[in-house]
């Protein structure tokens, strides 16, 4: 392969691209906000922000996409969605443009309408069948902005073989639990403060972004979905918007109070993943963290026991690359489908 790749992990809410070039080293890691259930044109803003930013023309390299952004409400189902983020894809970047399609491999616009079932939300797959290369046994958990994916190996293969994101979340195997987007409400009903259990306010007031920001685990550079009410994102406004998810205004209580709540907050959820992390979860193997909440991983790992490891630790190539690890997978495993291709097509050649 002459040409650089890129891999794209296209989600709801944010857009992330890893630079290859023809050796597979790395030369670019990006994420950008891109909100698509707006709209497609979000999508097409985002991906020409990637180009520019990469100083590449859209000729200049080939394409490996995988996805979740078929989710919004933009789209009636899954199936369309797929689709027309892939013609979008496609139309932007040119008809060097792949797209994973789990066991399937990768498939070009022209058979995507066969495969939107194996496409659909396939990015944690790409992830751990890149890591399955480099591990024997493991438990991969990537929680990001928005949910967890919790993905077994097993004597370097994934253990997961239910793919549709319905049979993942029966299975525990995708919890919608993340460290961003999430609302405070959907942790609990019911908050322990100052002694007493209170009601939590079933309203969109906070996000467990508020929360990290409170006990500064959340990086600025990793905070990028806008706030519950619109404003800012200092400790003061996160305090305010947790503070009324239990009918408090930010004023009546010292901040270190709402600090107090936010690690309440932040055990809650951590008890929520580990119940499904629990399920999946083998004596003595390590737990390999990513995503933005790999901070809460490597908290999860020493309350179970567990040997963590960064998934950096196993690719160290690029500080954010724990963070936009799908698409460095997608593009790792194009890389392979075409050396493997070519290999194919010059055995062929050669028993002529």
């Amino acid at each position: 392969m002459s040409k650089p790749i890129i891999g794209w992990d296209i989600g709801g809410a944010h857009l992330k691209a890893v630079l290859l070039d023809d050796k597979s080293e790395i030369i670019d890691v990006l994420q950008l906000p891109c909100q698509l259930w707006k709209g497609l044109d979000r999508l097409e803003i985002s991906i020409n922000d990637v180009m520019q930013a990469f100083k590449i023309g859209h000729d200049g390299a080939q394409h490996a996409i995988t996805m979740t952004g078929e989710l919004v409400d933009l789209f009636p189902n899954r199936h369309t969605g797929v689709i027309e983020i892939s013609t979008l894809a496609t139309k932007i970047l040119g008809k060097d443009t792949w797209f994973y399609a789990a066991n399937s491999g990768f498939v070009t616009l022209e058979r995507v309408s066969g495969y939107t079932s194996h496409i659909a939300s396939a990015n944690w797959h790409a992830s751990a069948s890149v890591l399955a290369m480099h591990v024997q046994d493991a438990l991969m958990i990537d929680i990001g902005s928005t949910t967890t994916d919790i993905i077994a190996i097993a004597e370097g293969k994934v253990v997961e073989t239910d793919l549709t994101d319905a049979n993942r979340m029966q299975t525990d195997s995708l919890v919608y639990s993340g460290v961003v987007r999430i609302p405070v409400m959907a942790l609990t009903q019911k908050l322990p403060f100052e002694g007493a259990q209170i009601n939590v306010a079933a309203e969109y007031f906070a996000t467990m972004a508020d929360v990290y920001r409170l006990t500064g685990e959340l990086l600025p550079e990793h905070d990028m979905a806008e706030t519950a009410d619109g404003k800012g994102k200092s400790g003061l406004e996160s305090a305010r918007r947790l503070a009324r998810m239990i009918g408090h205004d930010v004023e009546t209580k010292s901040i270190d109070t709402w600090k107090d709540l936010a690690n309440t907050c932040r055990l809650m959820q951590l008890n929520q993943i580990k119940a499904a992390v629990l399920k999946h979860l083998k004596p003595d193997v390590p737990i390999i963290g990513a995503g933005v909440g790999s901070f809460l991983v490597q908290a999860l790992a020493y309350d179970l026991k567990h040997a963590f490891e960064p998934i950096s630790i196993r690719f160290p190539e690029h500080l954010n690359l724990g963070i936009c690890f799908p698409a460095y997978a997608v593009a790792k495993l194009a890389l392979i489908h075409e050396w493997q291709n070519n290999a194919q097509t010059r055995t062929h050649l050669s028993s002529r």
